[in-house]
């Protein structure tokens, strides 16, 4: 006995339409990082990323204090600090505004205005270099200075599919690609991990780089660690496209499915 046509059309119709929703509930691949790490090779994984200590440019804010034998003399330099400049930023946990950014404003000289010791230039200094140029200028004043000098708003931002993208003040200078990730609340689902795109402001021109996080080989990337004011952008996937579609596929579907119910009925009669 043969089979009804109309019977075998309401069957391509299902299959058709199971095929579809299927595909359109693909998992994404490639979601796990450093998928190229062998277990039996860990000693081969030695971070080669070498850091390279991070220069003060202009407009950069940098917290300075000054303790000397008698901590009053020292007080005029350090409550000027507090007095120099505020700058509000994006907090730590990306989740709201910190307090207002406190400390001496690098002019477009290159140069900072201290209390009593006079402008000094820093630019393309590192914070340690500065440390011990401003206790030379300062022993001049004081006796027996202790300088410390740290950036104050060494920030970078991190855009796109993370769970909180936000410009980030890291209270030290050593941060990696990994450490802005994790304060970040690492990527989403939906995140490129495959092609993640790092902009570097380098002496005025914009720099671009690409890095991976599914291969180990981003250790020996000379963009592992990061710069004043770099940002860090996380490209979505092919499958953030089709979460933004899944209300339509799923209309779709309902559509598919109550016109094979209704084609099969039809057969019947």
């Amino acid at each position: 006995m043969k089979r009804c046509p109309k019977n075998n059309l309401a069957l391509k119709c299902f299959l058709l339409l199971t095929i579809l929703v299927i595909v359109s509930c693909g998992t994404t691949k490639k979601v796990a990082y450093f998928q190229d790490i062998s277990l039996e090779k860990q000693s081969e994984l030695a971070n080669t990323a070498r850091f390279t200590d991070p220069v003060i440019q202009s407009d950069d804010i940098l917290s300075i204090s000054i303790f000397t034998i008698d901590p009053t003399t020292g007080m005029v330099v350090n409550q000027a600090a507090s007095q120099a400049i505020s700058v509000s930023t994006g907090s730590v946990t990306g989740l709201g505004a910190t307090p207002p950014t406190s400390g001496f404003l690098v002019d477009k000289n290159g140069q900072i205005d201290l209390s009593v010791i006079g402008k000094i230039t820093v630019t393309g200094l590192t914070t340690f270099q500065a440390r011990d140029l401003i206790k030379e200028k300062a022993a001049i004043v004081y006796t027996n200075p202790n300088v410390q000098v740290r950036f104050a708003n060494f920030k970078v931002t991190i855009l796109g599919e993370v769970a909180h993208p936000a410009s980030y003040v890291i209270p030290n200078e050593k941060v990696s690609v990994l450490d802005a990730l994790g304060m970040a609340g690492d990527l989403t689902i939906y995140g490129k991990r495959e092609n993640v795109t790092l902009i570097r402001d380098n002496l005025g021109k914009k720099e671009f780089a690409r890095l991976n996080l599914n291969s180990k080989e981003i250790f020996n990337s000379p963009y592992f660690y990061l710069k004043q004011n770099d940002v860090l952008y996380i490209e979505p996937n092919k499958g953030k496209a089709a979460s933004l579609n899944s209300a339509r596929t799923q209309t779709f579907a309902l559509i598919g499915t109550a016109l094979t119910v209704l084609i099969a009925l039809i057969t019947r009669l």
